[in-house]
């Protein structure tokens, strides 16, 4: 049966892409339809028409089916759908859409099984398209475009790179918080427990979690206000656009049950704050933030280790602290995935 590549945009599409979604290998909440359209429409510039960009990129969703008729420009067309290509073209580059800042893992989404099928009619879409190097960030190293996307180049003659773009440690979750401590490392369990001790026996001390959209809307100036106190790099990210597009994100995932805001309060005060997501059987640490006069209780650590232990309760398979190297992550059991930019050049 034929297999076509034809280009889509997100409205056309956004019912079959949510459907795919849990038989991708790429499953994760940065490649749903509401995270790259959100995106899309703040900073592509795409608006309601999901056409061109207002820095200058072009929207290039590819969908790829089987039996769906012949390949095309446009349309919706009909047969299974293989996978999505959520692409755009800017300058001379063909990219992921997003980049790093907002987004933290990348990737096409592809029915398991259906690879092969899949890169073949996406790269013979991609070739028609004007760029001179396509460069994908932000793939994990299981992705299989790790894979299969340089063997297809080099029948091109094109050269590949492929290099090593950051680390994004993770920890699988045992059953239950105890089970979890005793998978630590002697040293990292020790200090957990004696930094928890020294909390209690120190300060009234509560945490709680924020899922209702209006209640997270409210509360967000404070979480704001924790992650700019906590650093000058937060500080300086921060910008008027970043803020909305995280308001933007609550509205859009609370109601889907996949946005947590995480409070810890120190004798009545918001002391530290983080957003997880909760996608996929999974908890992906977000972005967090603490007050500097509670650095000496910990409280940045110990919100996100409570932020685990809630993970724990609710069944959840894994923690996910994400892009970067803090020592935090790893003194809470985090273990390294790397995390890949592959570029092609023609």
């Amino acid at each position: 049966m034929a297999v076509c590549a034809r280009r889509e945009d997100f409205y056309g599409i956004l019912s079959e892409w949510e459907a795919l979604l849990p038989h991708t290998p790429a499953n994760t909440i940065f490649v749903t339809p509401w995270w790259q359209r959100l995106w899309w429409e703040r900073y592509g510039g795409g608006g309601s028409n999901g056409n061109n960009g207002g820095g200058g990129g072009e929207l290039q969703i590819i969908a790829v089916r089987r039996g769906g008729g012949n390949s095309g420009d446009s349309g919706n067309g009909n047969g299974e759908l293989l996978g999505i290509a959520p692409l755009m073209t800017d300058g001379g580059d063909l990219s992921f859409l997003g980049d790093t800042d907002l987004f933290d893992y990348h990737d096409f989404l592809v029915r398991d099984g259906c690879e092969a099928e899949f890169y073949g009619a996406m790269w013979a879409s991609a070739l028609r398209m004007d760029w001179d190097t396509m460069r994908l960030k932000s793939l994990r190293e299981s992705s299989a475009a790790l894979r299969l996307l340089p063997e297809l180049a080099a029948e091109q003659g094109y050269k590949t790179e492929i290099s090593e773009e950051d680390v994004s440690p993770f920890k699988t979750l045992q059953p239950s918080w105890d089970e979890y401590l005793s998978s630590l490392r002697k040293k990292d369990r020790h200090e957990l427990r004696r930094k928890l001790r020294r909390l209690e026996n120190s300060a009234a001390v509560s945490q709680y979690a924020y899922a209702d959209a209006d209640e997270i809307a409210a509360a967000m100036p404070d979480f704001f206000r924790l992650m700019r106190a906590s650093s000058p790099d937060k500080d300086g990210f921060l910008t008027p656009e970043r803020e909305a597009f995280f308001h933007a994100l609550a509205q859009e995932l609370a109601p889907r049950g996949q946005f947590k805001l995480f409070f810890m309060e120190i004798d009545g005060e918001r002391a530290a704050a983080c957003i997880c997501f909760d996608y996929g059987g999974d908890f992906l640490l977000y972005n967090s933030g603490y007050d500097p006069e509670y650095s000496a209780l910990s409280v940045g650590l110990l919100n996100k280790a409570l932020c685990i232990r809630d993970a724990i309760e609710n069944g959840r398979r894994a923690f996910d602290f994400l892009r970067g190297n803090e020592r935090y992550k790893y003194n809470l059991g985090g273990e390294n995935q790397t995390v890949h930019e592959l570029a092609i050049h023609r």
